[in-house]
This record gives C-alpha cells, sequence and structure tokens, in this order.
C-alpha cells in the first residue's frame, strides 16, 4: 500500500490499484465524478458518512496536482 498522502492511499489489491480514501474502497474518481455532475459536498458526505469533508478537499488537491504536472503525446504504433 502506498499512501499518496494521510488521506489517500493506493493498494493494488483495492479497487484495482486506483487511489482511494484512506484504504477504503471509496476512489477519488468517485468522489471527483460526484462533484462534477453538481452534488454537493454536503450531498455527499450524507452518501458516505464514513468519509469526512478533508477526504474530498484531499480528492481535490490531488487531482490539481496531477494537473500541475507535464504531460506529452506521443504516438503509439
Amino acid at each position: 500500500m502506498e499512501y499518496i498522502s494521510e488521506r489517500i492511499t493506493i493498494d493494488e489489491k483495492i479497487c484495482n490499484g486506483k487511489p482511494t480514501i484512506r484504504g477504503s474502497r471509496i476512489t477519488v474518481q468517485t468522489l471527483l465524478e460526484f462533484l462534477s455532475a453538481g452534488d454537493t459536498i454536503e450531498d455527499i458526505l450524507k452518501q458516505y458518512p464514513s468519509i469526512e469533508l478533508e477526504d474530498i478537499q484531499a480528492s481535490l488537491k490531488f487531482a490539481a496536482t496531477l494537473l500541475g504536472k507535464s504531460y506529452s503525446i506521443k504516438p503509439v504504433a
């Protein structure tokens, strides 16, 4: 298991290695998809009582950090 932050972990045995909240089966992707669909933080916290506001904030920070990196597109044969 790898700790990305104190709230986000990656374990190849959980959710196919996707980043999850504190080793749970709630993925960062799931939280971001709810937010992008228009759900409020309060809605998400009601749907997932095991997570906290700081988990959602950590997910947003994680996504922002990933997008802050440089990427290049290379053709694949």
